[in-house]
């Protein structure tokens, strides 16, 4: 699936679960489960409850997103060009 398909949302961790994943609550209302992606899990970057995140979905799947950036106290994501 190309890059350009993927859906970005904004939200914040509600909870941590097992197995590096959680559980987020997005701008819209909706509640998914999230993993961390590589290049976060590779520079050890740490996701906790009530932190401010970046999340890619699949259309094909909306439950299930991957936590692509971790906001710093209200410092938006850098833009992609």
């Amino acid at each position: 699936m190309a890059k350009e398909e993927l859906l970005e949302f904004k939200g914040k961790v509600v909870e941590l679960l097992p197995n590096a994943t959680f559980r987020v609550l997005l701008e819209n209302g909706h509640e998914i489960i999230a993993y961390t992606s590589g290049k976060m899990r590779k520079n050890r970057i740490r996701v906790l409850a009530g932190d401010d995140v970046t999340v890619e979905m699949t259309p094909y799947d909306l439950s299930k997103g991957r936590v692509k950036h971790r906001h710093k106290d209200g410092i938006p994501a850098p833009v992609e060009e």
